[in-house]
């Protein structure tokens, strides 16, 4: 069992910066892939970003290539979305989610998920 919470998020205007943080607690954390996701009201929950147990490996959604950046910190058991260039489309509930596996962008690969947090951009 894995336990995420997400934070960071909260209200910015346009082309300003947020980094969201995601606490990891239960397992080793280090064996699991990260990947952040993103539902804005009335939508899909979509696939934001993903990283390998590593870090040495990434992957982006074209939406936010060269705005955003995933990492992580294995000693602190948290992965981090530093997001830049906000724009009032990036408003959504933001979540991580964890998979025992290599980089995964589909929601039912992954196995364990925090309850979210929200971004709002405004224009």
């Amino acid at each position: 069992q894995v336990q995420l919470v997400e934070s960071g998020g909260g209200l910015v205007q346009a082309g300003g910066s947020l980094r969201l943080s995601c606490a990891a607690s239960g397992r080793t954390f280090s064996s699991y892939a990260m990947g952040w996701f993103r539902q804005a009201p009335g939508k899909e929950r979509d696939f934001v970003a993903a990283i390998t147990w590593s870090g040495s490996n990434t992957y982006y959604a074209d939406s936010v290539k060269g705005r955003f950046t995933i990492s992580r910190d294995n000693a602190k058991n948290t992965v981090f979305l530093q997001m830049n260039s906000l724009k009032p489309e990036d408003t959504a509930v933001y979540y991580c989610a964890a998979v025992a596996a290599g980089l995964a962008r589909l929601e039912y690969e992954y196995a364990y998920w925090g309850q979210g947090t929200q971004v709002t951009v405004s224009s």
